[in-house]
């Protein structure tokens, strides 16, 4: 009978079963999972809203100057119409004719300056209140006529006029058509930049916070909780490739 050549201190003990090979990527390629499983999921559901956002709300229309010119009734010149404004030998940026309410205007743009000055372009007269109220009319215009009232100019981005509308300064306008409609307007471009209303700005909301994590104020921050997540999506494909690679092996070598 063979005599037990292990120690009194070893008879008797299991000894555990070497560790399989590849168990440390399995274990990073479950930890990361479900890490980032949250996010995948949070990212996958606003991204079929996006797609549904797109049927529906509708781009904002084409930059074009609202209303006809009447050539006519055009009786003074762009120099008159700075001396007009007290703004007499400055240099304009840009200078546009706009038809406010039927009425040809300059509109006059000055370096350093957020709203243009206008001068009616057929008595010279100098119009103070002009931008304020061709942004009522594009607005009132893009509603099919419906009256509108203005709520503020916006000089910076906010929440609801994000960057990607890209253009400032805009006024902002409000119908009064129990949906919350909210138009922002461009007197520089002469256009509507956005139009939105409650419910399209809830989608929008929940797009933003879903997709982008708006709701972190700070931007370097989201960004920086938004790479880590997508380089933890990144590690966590890598390592169930390199697992389906091992096992594939694995199966042939059998």
């Amino acid at each position: 009978m063979a005599l037990d050549e292990r120690t009194p201190e070893r008879a008797g003990r299991v000894e555990p079963a070497p560790r399989p090979r590849g168990a440390g990527v399995r274990r990073l390629h479950r930890t990361l999972g479900l890490v980032v499983a949250l996010s995948v999921v949070l990212s996958t559901v606003s991204g079929v809203l996006h797609v549904a956002m797109t049927w529906t709300q509708a781009p904002p229309p084409a930059p074009r100057p609202a209303g006809e010119i009447d050539a006519a009734a055009v009786r003074v010149g762009l120099s008159e119409a700075l001396a007009a404004a007290g703004a007499d030998g400055a240099r304009p940026v840009s200078a546009s004719l706009r038809a406010i309410a039927g009425v040809p205007h300059w509109q006059i743009s000055l370096a350093g300056r957020d709203v243009p000055l206008y001068v009616d372009a057929s008595s010279g007269a100098f119009a103070p209140d002009a931008d304020a109220r061709y942004a009522a009319q594009i607005a009132s215009d893009h509603l099919g006529g419906a009256p509108v009232r203005p709520t503020g100019t916006l000089t910076a981005f906010d929440a609801e006029y994000i960057s990607i509308f890209r253009i400032l300064p805009v006024h902002r306008l409000e119908a009064d058509d129990g949906a919350g409609t909210r138009l922002y307007v461009s007197t520089l471009t002469g256009s509507v930049t956005r139009h939105t209303d409650d419910w399209r700005q809830l989608e929008a909301d929940v797009f933003s916070n879903l997709h982008k994590l708006a709701f972190i104020p700070d931007k370097g921050v989201r960004d920086a909780v938004l790479a880590t997540l997508t380089g933890g999506i990144l590690a966590a494909a890598l390592a169930g490739v390199g697992l389906a690679l091992r096992t594939r092996r694995k199966g042939r070598g059998r």
